[in-house]
């Protein structure tokens, strides 16, 4: 194998390895290799926890539900201990968790605005009256796992009690509940701090023994000051925030993934089994994105390798939503065991193409119509950087807007794919390298 030094599309020189290939070029802004890689350029070792070997999946309450906590005016919406096991009881019912959502996670919001008298965190007595303990353990015995949040700082951004000075207190309370993933928010604390705080933490649920999967946001809190140090947050998180809150809308949609590609640079290379960068939730199911924008949410966080963490109503949810969340193909691309990040590799006429490494000599294209009028553009399939690895000839499966085995498709291609406005065309294609091949192919679109 040679390292091979090469220029991808929005990021910098870097070196791979390629089996069986040799030479070294300059990639342009419309050429791009996916294949059998390796990222030399990062070296640092994941969390040793043996968590997040795939993106994270599950639920978390914060952009639906948010901080309502007037279980007397809203009781079947505020954070309380019922809206976890309802959720619980749906993932179930449902098919979420067969589909591979596994988490039930809360979000801020949820303990008493005091600690205990041995300076240990508490549940609010109203909302929580079983406590967590008792959550955690109905959420097990449903064959889930159970989330929770604090904050490093000395109060959570909802203003309730920080694990500022009570980091090692606080991972024992944990561990000794019974919960299986912290989020660890960053409110509150000089940012010059944050980064020995999300260590000190990590530490601290590592040395309770109980295996703990640890979402950091750390990173978030370091951007508008410096450059994160993405080695030691790969060495010391499970996953990260990197940006902005999700908000249920396309604009914001929009800014996650175009600050995601114009930092591509700096983040792709942290991510990898046992550690992910998270552009935060899904908001798919909600009111503010069309059918083909939650479509574009969900196929881009997945050639991301996002974490698909949805914050919606389960028990109310429309039954295009729930099939999107629930499709089987793009699931496994999100959960992928090879575990690279995809990227962006070509913006030009109002498309966007993002391509992701899979497993299995596989690769996986979405292409986004940024136009958000008219109606569906049609976009070359042999435009997209990555087709250049199909030589002589592919099997192309198409996933997004509907299901369509393609069948053998050659590198030279005139085959052109329908984007609706603001949503993505997905699809995976297998390289066919055999010349015997001679099966036909016929494409209707």
């Amino acid at each position: 194998m040679k390292c091979t030094c090469y220029k991808f599309v929005g990021l910098s020189y870097t070196c791979v390895t390629f089996v069986g290939i040799t030479g070294c070029g300059t990639m342009g802004r419309a050429a791009f290799v996916l294949g059998v890689v390796v990222l030399m350029r990062f070296s640092a070792e994941a969390l040793d926890n043996g968590l997040a070997l795939t993106p994270t999946m599950g639920w978390l309450h914060w952009e639906r539900f948010m901080c309502n906590t007037d279980c007397d005016a809203d009781p079947d919406n505020c954070i309380s201990e019922r809206l976890f096991m309802q959720m619980a009881d749906v993932m179930v019912k449902e098919g979420w968790k067969e589909a591979g959502y596994e988490y039930v996670c809360i979000d801020d919001c949820w303990p008493s605005k005091q600690r205990d008298a041995q300076g240990r965190l508490q549940a609010d007595p109203k909302r929580f009256p079983s406590g967590i303990k008792k959550l955690a353990d109905y959420v097990h015995s449903k064959g889930l796992k159970l989330g929770i949040y604090a904050d490093l700082g000395y109060q959570t951004c909802g203003g309730y009690p920080g694990s500022l000075g009570y980091h090692e207190i606080d991972a024992q309370t944990f561990a000794d509940w019974d919960v299986d993933l912290l989020k660890y928010d960053g409110c509150y604390l000089d940012w010059t701090l944050v980064g020995e705080g999300y260590k000190n933490m990590s530490k601290a649920l590592n040395k309770t023994g109980k295996s703990i999967l640890y979402s950091c946001e750390w990173p978030l809190y370091v951007w508008p000051y410096a450059k994160p140090d993405y080695a030691a947050i790969r060495e010391t998180c499970n996953h990260w925030r990197n940006y902005d809150d999700v908000y249920d809308s396309w604009s914001s949609i929009k800014s996650i993934l175009d600050w995601s590609a114009n930092h591509q640079d700096d983040i792709v290379p942290s991510a990898g089994p046992g550690g992910w960068n998270d552009p935060d939730m899904l908001v798919i199911g909600n009111f503010g994105l069309s059918h083909a924008q939650q479509e574009s949410q969900m196929a881009l966080w997945a050639i991301m390798a996002a974490p698909l963490i949805m914050s919606n109503d389960l028990r109310d949810i429309c039954p295009r939503s729930k099939a999107l969340l629930q499709n089987k193909h793009i699931i496994a691309i999100s959960q992928d065991p090879l575990g690279k990040q995809g990227y962006q590799t070509f913006k030009k006429n109002d498309f966007a193409v993002w391509e992701r490494s899979l497993s299995g000599d596989r690769h996986a294209i979405a292409v986004m119509n940024t136009q958000e009028i008219g109606g569906p553009r049609k976009f070359l399939l042999g435009v997209a950087p990555g087709w250049k690895l199909c030589n002589p000839k592919c099997n192309v499966t198409l996933i997004l807007p509907k299901y369509q085995e393609l069948g053998v498709v050659p590198v030279q291609t005139d085959l052109m794919l329908p984007v609706n406005p603001s949503g993505t065309t997905l699809l995976t294609f297998t390289s066919l390298n055999s010349l015997n091949d001679k099966r036909r192919w016929r494409v209707t679109l």
